[in-house]
């Protein structure tokens, strides 16, 4: 026990820097979880033992150390890091930084959420990559396959960042506790950790944020973490919407998967928690237009009309207006009937197209762009559909090694149904629809 007289000194008082940018490890053997990436045979591990800082593209949820990660590459490779995030830099600001490394040497770059550049903003950074004056490190939470392009891709190692399990966010908890200067002036009674570590969801930032808020909460100077401290807690804790962090992932996740599961009264909610937390309209526009293709597709193809019309008119009439096109939007692709056929069609497709390579056109398909390639056969035997009832002629138009391989499955829904009786119409005894 603590002496009364010593009471005050030990209570828990809020510091300016949170405790989550406080416990940011700064070397390797610090860092909890992602030991695929930084354990004893990991590759982060292995290039910075041989002197080298690749450059790196890392995709993972919110609080798995990206820019943690970004930090430690930086102390223990010697180099000095900028960082800039995509939300609010430029050209000129890249250009600054590439400057600084083409006067004064090597140096890291961490682009936070580099999936918000443009193509010209991506591109701005090729020629310093591939002359090795910068070491990029991009971080992101959307599939860089997709966010990122090809250019820069093939110039950067692509590493996936795990959500943190039950061990190491049980190690994160522990080195905060015993590490932190105001914390380990605390007393802990760990009776459960259950809660503590469901909702941080993976994430230590969450983890760290929700401790400091129980070690805020402390009675002099005893801090019970519990199942029900963890609830009470939560209950007081106020509501907020962060348009740049966790909580802008959790609600814009809300959003799309309301809208997925055809509910548009939750659809609607969500979007009203973004539009009062001061998202960009734009931003939410783009996610609804993902989905109208990825969630609905040929179900209803009109909903990628009304996306695509919805994005435009929220750029030309801007807020408070545009808030009565996002729920239109948002409420009408809710209502849709849903199918991911096409989505699921083109990942096959990208899967096949990686494994079998570059497999020849066939002759009849190509094009006779002059007379020496007539002359060798292409475009010989091609039957032009037009020509015959129907507007259809029964002709392969697969590379032969992937003849009769089915890549769009229409959904069971009326829309594809009959799209269904179509292609069977055509392609029964090849595709078996």
């Amino acid at each position: 026990m603590k002496s009364p007289r010593l009471i005050l000194h030990y209570v828990y008082t809020v510091n300016s820097i949170p405790l989550a940018e406080r416990m940011r490890p700064a070397r390797l053997d610090e860092l909890c979880g992602q030991e695929h990436l930084t354990g004893e045979n990991g590759p982060l591990r292995i290039a910075l033992h041989a002197g080298v800082v690749p450059n790196l593209i890392l995709w993972g949820p919110p609080g798995s150390g990206k820019t943690t990660l970004a930090n430690i590459l930086g102390n223990e490779a010697g180099l000095p890091l900028r960082k800039l995030s995509a939300i609010s830099a430029g050209v000129s600001e890249l250009r600054k930084v590439i400057d600084e490394a083409r006067t004064n040497g090597k140096l890291i770059l961490f682009i936070d959420e580099i999936h918000r550049f443009n193509k010209a903003q991506q591109d701005a950074l090729l020629g310093a990559v591939e002359a090795g004056e910068i070491a990029l490190i991009g971080a992101t939470t959307e599939n860089p396959g997709f966010e990122v392009n090809r250019a820069l891709l093939s110039r950067c190692q692509t590493y996936i960042l795990k959500e943190l399990g039950e061990e190491a966010l049980s190690a994160v908890l522990k080195r905060a506790i015993e590490k932190d200067d105001q914390l380990k002036e605390l007393e802990f009674e760990i009776r459960s950790a259950a809660a503590l570590f469901h909702h941080a969801g993976g994430d230590a930032r969450k983890l760290l944020n929700l401790l400091e808020l129980l070690a805020g909460m402390a009675q002099n100077g005893n801090v019970e973490i519990s199942d029900e401290k963890v609830a009470a807690v939560l209950l007081h804790k106020q509501a907020a919407y962060d348009k740049s962090g966790e909580m802008h992932y959790d609600v814009i996740s809300a959003f799309i998967k309301s809208i997925r599961g055809s509910d548009p009264n939750a659809a609607v909610y969500w979007l009203a928690r973004m539009l009062e937390g001061g998202e960009e309209i734009r931003f939410i526009a783009r996610r609804m237009l993902i989905l109208a293709s990825e969630d609905i597709g040929n179900a209803n193809p009109t909903a990628l009309a009304l996306a695509t019309a919805c994005f435009q008119a929220v750029e030309m009439t801007g807020m408070p207006e545009a808030r009565i096109i996002l729920s239109q939007c948002a409420t009408y692709l809710a209502s849709s009937p849903k199918s991911n056929r096409a989505y699921l069609a083109i990942g096959m497709a990208q899967d096949t197209v990686r494994k079998t390579g570059d497999l020849p056109v066939p002759i009849h398909l190509r094009n006779a762009a002059n007379s020496l390639l007539k002359n060798v056969g292409y475009g010989s035997g091609y039957q032009y559909p037009h020509d015959y009832p129907g507007g259809f002629a029964l002709q392969e138009y697969l590379p032969d090694a992937l003849r009769g391989t089915v890549f769009y499955d229409p959904g069971q829904n009326a829309r594809e149904e009959e799209i269904r009786k179509f292609l069977r119409s055509r392609w029964a005894d090849r595709y078996g629809y």
